[in-house]
């Protein structure tokens, strides 16, 4: 099928058509009012006024690749490069994962424990930078650095920095082995931490699109960031310092323990909005 005619209701038609034997109807407007946002800078409330509004052919070659890629089930963020986090708009590829509300969560999390928070942060595995840029824009006078293992994710994340303005430094670095002579007042990290045995739990939009380094651990080590994290830490986490993680829910006790057995007291688990255990927190002290 093709669009028969270049005004948006046929735009529209053509979407509720080709797509609606993946998506549900909710989901299709969605992706056609964003579409719309994306390609021809128009709210959904515009296009609702005028669905007569007449595109170019060029334009209307946009939708239809569009399309393409949703029938594919390729996320549309990665279809439009972009995605909102937290306030900000990022641009976004399959070299980073996708920015999740459970990490938007996190952010909030750590912005009311920490008003008018002027320290260094450290985001570990930062990705596409969402969690260090959001924490910058909330701390405009704190230091914050992030730290990938991937040269392409770093890159989209100063690209990400420069797109909203925010002074951070990122860098590439295996936390493996990576030391520095900076000692932090926070560290944060969304580590990967999805065990390649529940792969089969997971949608085909994720598995066929985002990037399995950012994602999954082996089964026989699943903790193995979290253990380099708080071996890292133990240098350059500050005294009264805060750590915080977002976890694979099924290692909520175990991840605890491993910061209670390193130095930190108030080690606490919390509940993303599914109420799965999805963050553990805690502070940094030292033993008399």
């Amino acid at each position: 099928m093709r669009i028969k005619t270049n005004a948006l209701k046929s735009v529209r038609d053509f979407f509720d058509d080709e797509l609606k034997t993946i998506y549900s109807s909710d989901e299709i407007r969605y992706y056609f009012y964003w579409c719309c946002e994306h390609f021809l800078n128009l709210s959904k409330t515009q296009v609702i006024s005028d669905l007569n509004f007449r595109i170019s052919e060029s334009m209307m070659l946009k939708f239809n690749f569009a399309v393409k890629d949703l029938k594919k089930q390729k996320p549309i963020q990665y279809i439009l490069e972009t995605c909102g986090f937290f306030g900000l708009s990022l641009h976004v590829t399959p070299d980073v994962l996708i920015p999740r509300p459970e990490t938007e969560e996190l952010v909030q999390k750590i912005v009311n424990e920490n008003k008018n928070f002027e320290g260094k942060i450290l985001d570990i595995c930062t990705g596409s930078g969402c969690i260090a840029l959001a924490l910058k824009k909330q701390f405009p006078n704190a230091d914050v650095y992030g730290l990938d293992i991937s040269e392409k994710a770093i890159q989209i994340a100063k690209e990400n920095a420069e797109k909203n303005h925010l002074n951070i430094d990122f860098f590439v670095a295996d936390i493996f082995n990576f030391s520095t002579e900076k000692r932090f007042d926070l560290i944060v990290s969304n580590p990967p931490y999805v065990r390649y045995s529940e792969k089969s739990k997971m949608q085909a939009n994720v598995l066929d699109y985002e990037p399995h380094q950012a994602l999954f651990v082996d089964d026989e080590n699943p903790l193995i960031f979290y253990t380099a994290i708080t071996n890292f830490e133990k240098k350059h986490l500050k005294p009264n310092g805060k750590l915080y993680f977002e976890i694979n829910e099924k290692f909520s006790v175990e991840i605890s323990e491993l910061l209670k057995n390193t130095e930190f007291s108030n080690v606490e688990i919390f509940k993303d909005f599914r109420e799965k255990d999805r963050y553990v927190v805690g502070t940094k002290y030292f033993a008399n």
